[in-house]
């Protein structure tokens, strides 16, 4: 065993108490209230990341909320890598779903339960261990390092943009690497080449001017919930298809030679299904779940409110109803040209009686890189060494709203080296990180430097 190796093993719980200590501070990022903890949580990064012995470390105030910049750039004549991720959180509620309190991370049966234990801080973490037994071990890094940590990834990444293009010659470097991505199983290592991009919309409908008596006016005025249900329900066909004109016409379709990959990728339909608690599988007629979940654009509600819904009953016609409703889009579609499309088509839904209003909340194009470029071999180098099965190539059905950021301002090849399972609950009650996620990740992202070093 070579020692950077034997000190990755030797250290792995006092690793895990370090993300523990991050865990715990609630950066949520879309709610108001805990503004100061993201900030202390940016902090806390920071100073994690100078104790490492990285040379340059700020705090980068932005508009929203800040972000982490931290450099180490000793490797003369190696290639500089570009780390990406985020510190913010998704809300913890409903809170009475947890099994233990979301922001005191909890250690069972070899998984850590805590929000942000996958998404994204554990992943996070494991590059900075990395870091740490690269400097305690070698007095160094094998490549250079730019890291850029941010706050806002979980309400779209706002303020990102305005960073990159201002700072672009000081980001310059050969390649990104992303940590914010899965495997497909626990000792199934993987590289992703492509994310789907996302429209994320809501629809309000309005009917009378204020709640009404469902005795007195019912079957006299349309219910705005019952026409927006009959909306949702039109926004797809039964073979589950998006029935929005022009919705597929920039799709690209799936190639057979990706049909291929993706029949040999290692994935267990039933056993993804049962962790979901459906009892079938369904979606969009002549794909596979695979093909579904990754390369496929999809339509779904996220939300719905209108009227009454505390106990007991309460006979009211509401005034107002909405649903939040998102589109994961895939190459070539482009979120700014479908959704003139999908607010046309929704309005001629709408019966007569009600108004509406249907607003883009955010967006984000798809992404797609060459899985054989030679920085994503020396990825699949350093996951093979780190796993005792070779990597998968893979294609995700989330979305990084940052990659098409990058994409645009820095033109760099990026490596999606990511270790979160399909039952980690991510942005749900009870996330967790799996511990041989974490150690695994920390290994790969460890021999990753090196390798990347070697490939010039």
């Amino acid at each position: 065993m070579d020692a950077l190796t034997q000190y990755l093993d030797q250290h792995r719980e006092r690793f895990v108490d370090d993300l523990k200590a991050a865990l715990r501070i609630p950066s949520v990022s879309t709610q108001p209230e805990h503004r100061d903890d993201v900030r202390r949580c940016a902090e806390h990064i920071a100073g994690h990341a100078k104790s490492l012995g990285m040379t340059r470390v700020e705090v980068v105030p932005t508009d929203g909320h800040p972000l982490v910049y931290a450099e180490w750039m000793g490797a003369t004549g190696k290639p500089t890598v570009l780390l990406y991720g985020h510190y913010d959180v998704q809300p913890a509620e409903p809170l009475e779903l947890w099994a233990t309190p979301p922001f005191e991370p909890t250690l069972r049966d070899g998984k850590l339960y805590a929000r942000g234990a996958c998404d994204d801080k554990g992943q996070v973490y494991m590059h900075l261990k990395a870091i740490e037994a690269h400097m305690k071990v070698n007095g160094r890094l094998p490549v250079n390092l730019k890291a850029v940590i941010e706050g806002e990834e979980e309400v779209g990444s706002e303020h990102l943009e305005s960073f990159l293009r201002a700072r672009r010659a000081e980001l310059r470097a050969d390649v990104i690497v992303v940590s914010d991505t899965t495997m497909p199983g626990p000792d199934q290592p993987a590289l992703c080449y492509g994310l789907r991009g996302i429209l994320y919309t809501q629809i309000e409908v309005t009917g009378p001017a204020h709640d009404l008596h469902s005795g007195e006016f019912g079957g006299a005025v349309m219910n705005p919930a019952n026409a927006l249900c009959g909306i949702v329900a039109a926004l797809k066909d039964s073979d589950g298809r998006i029935t929005v004109p022009g919705f597929y016409d920039r799709v690209r379709e799936i190639s057979p030679e990706e049909r291929e990959r993706f029949r040999t990728t290692p994935f267990d339909e039933v056993d993804f299904i049962r962790g979901t608690g459906a009892a079938v599988a369904w979606g969009e007629r002549g794909y596979t779940t695979l093909e579904r979940i990754s390369a496929r654009p999809t339509l779904d509600v996220n939300g719905m409110w209108s009227g009454y819904t505390g106990p007991g009953s309460k006979t009211v016609l509401p005034s107002f109803a909405a649903a939040k409703v998102s589109m994961r889009l895939v190459p070539d579609q482009d979120p700014a040209d479908l959704f003139p499309r999908f607010e046309a088509y929704v309005k001629r839904l709408a019966p007569p009686g009600v108004s509406m209003v249907v607003r883009d909340l955010h967006g984000a194009v798809p992404y797609l890189t060459e899985p054989d470029h030679p920085m994503m071999q020396a990825a699949r180098r350093a996951l093979a060494r780190a796993w005792t099965k070779p990597p998968a190539l893979i294609r995700e059905g989330g979305s990084i709203p940052v990659m098409a950021t990058f994409k645009e301002t820095l033109d760099l090849p990026c490596i999606l080296m990511g270790f979160g399972l399909h039952d980690d609950q991510v942005h749900g009650p009870n996330e967790k990180f799996s511990l041989s996620s974490f150690h695994g990740g920390t290994r790969s992202v460890a021999y990753l430097y090196e390798e990347l070093a070697r490939s010039g």
